[in-house]
């Protein structure tokens, strides 16, 4: 599987340590931060791993920002991403079999690096479902995205 990484300042530390740990498993494309930088901003990397997943560029993304609230914002600005910041395994792995959620966003100040790579792998691993009523809600968000719900 594809993935898009990205994080900013905040989560700089935790995307590396995600990176080096799925590398092996996953084929890993970093939008940056490439460094530790104090002064960057979050939309500037969330933003094009989003677009991507959008795009079918990757299949999922991976988003770290200090609390991942900011990251979550942005990446659902983005038509057709489906983000969620996530605290626990089962949302992990719920989110993408009910929602298809395409894009799981940590806090680098908020979970430590082993629950992070819990969460990830627990959201890299979950399928999507497909039944009627999973579609049925997320052709409504469809809508909405379109502006016709």
């Amino acid at each position: 599987m594809r993935i898009g990484m990205a994080a900013d300042h905040g989560g700089f530390t935790l995307k590396q340590a995600l990176r080096e740990s799925l590398g092996g498993e996953y084929e890993i494309v970093d939008f940056g931060a490439d460094e530790l930088d104090p002064e960057d901003d979050y939309p500037d990397f969330v933003a094009p791993l989003a677009r991507a997943v959008a795009a079918g560029e990757v299949e999922r993304g991976v988003v770290v920002c200090g609390s991942g609230v900011g990251a979550c914002v942005v990446a659902n600005k983005v038509p057709g991403v489906r983000a969620a910041l996530i605290t626990d395994c089962f949302s992990a792995h719920q989110g993408v079999e009910d929602d298809d959620m395409n894009v799981i966003c940590l806090g680098g100040r908020v979970v430590g690096n082993l629950l992070a790579l819990e969460l990830a792998t627990s959201f890299l691993d979950a399928v999507y479902e497909r039944l009627p009523r999973f579609e049925r809600r997320l052709e409504k968000v469809h809508a909405i995205e379109r502006g016709e719900h």
